[in-house]
Parts: structure tokens; sequence; C-alpha cells
């Protein structure tokens, strides 16, 4: 438990410390900022609307797969493989739906603390990988649309090889810490 004190201890002084170092370096460097700040807002927003099409396509294929209840039988489907890894079958429809939406996933994982508790081993996993992992299939759509890359090959194996990672490695970490 001491490390788990020491580690929470230096968590609290990391976004003040990057905070003001970002302020230290505006300060030192004296640039106008503002017109920095604009022009790059600009830009965000004009990325953002290249981006909608294809965002709205994402959210809408992740409410047709829940809906449909395509969510529950590919979870049934993987349950026995997650549990010979050491992931509970709980956590299936969390890591079926995680790499695609993250509001989804969110919610899922809302359901699961409803149902199991949030102490509860699955609960300690999930909340392990919703911190770890992100939303493979939505960050790289959303990447490579802003730069208008239409041929990914290799980006989605290895973005869900890294997302199956993660759920193996939250599971047996949180075994180490918690169990």
């Amino acid at each position: 438990m001491k490390f788990l004190d020491i580690l929470t201890g230096g968590a609290v002084w990391v976004i003040p410390c990057v905070t003001g170092l970002a302020a230290l370096i505006l300060l030192i460097s004296r640039r106008d900022m503002f017109s920095v700040f604009v022009s790059g807002a600009k830009e965000g927003l004009s990325t953002a609307l290249h981006l909608l099409p294809s965002l709205c396509a994402m959210l809408c294929g992740v409410g047709m797969l829940r809906a449909s209840g395509a969510l529950e039988l590919v979870s049934r489907w993987l349950a026995p493989l997650l549990d010979k890894v050491g992931i509970p079958a709980e956590l299936t429809p969390l890591l079926v739906i995680r790499p695609f939406s993250g509001s989804a996933s969110l919610a899922v994982f809302s359901d699961l603390l409803a149902a199991l508790g949030p102490d509860s081993f699955p609960a300690l996993c999930a909340a392990v990988i919703m911190g770890s992992s992100d939303t493979a299939v939505y960050v790289l759509s959303v990447y490579f649309s802003s730069v208008n890359i239409r041929k990914t090959r290799y980006a989605l194996p290895c973005a869900l090889t890294v997302m199956i990672f993660c759920a193996v490695f939250s599971c047996l970490i949180c075994r180490f810490l918690f169990k």
C-alpha cells in the first residue's frame, strides 16, 4: 500500500507542474500568444467540420450494434476465450464496444458498476481498462480522415492488438494489487 500512497501523492502535483511550466515557457518566448491561439482555434474548427461526417457514421454504427443485439451475441462468443486469458466474463461487452465508442463504453461501464458494485474485481478491472485504453477505431477514423489517409493497412490490427494487451495487462495488475 505504501507504493500506491507514493504514486497518489506524486500524481497530485503533475497537472499544476505542467500548467506552470507551460505558463513559464509562454512568458519566456515573448510571442503574441493570443494570435497563435486564435489561428489554432480556426484550424481546429475547420478540422472539426471536416470530421463531422466520419463521426456521425461511427456513432450511428455503434448505436446500431447495441440496438440490434449483436453486442450481446459477440459477448457470449468471446466470454469463454477471455476467461481463459484471465479477463472476467463480465467485461466482455466493455471490451467489444471500447474500440468503437467512448460514450457507449462509458454506458457499459456504468451498467457494470451498477450491476456488480464499484469494489468488485470486474469493476476494478473495467476502471483500469477505461483509464488505460482508447477507442481505437474512433481515433483511427478521426485522425486518418483529418489528413485524408484512405489506406490504413496495419494501423487497425496494431491498435486492436494494443487494446487486447491493455485488457490483459489491466486485469493482471488488478489481480496483483487488489486480490
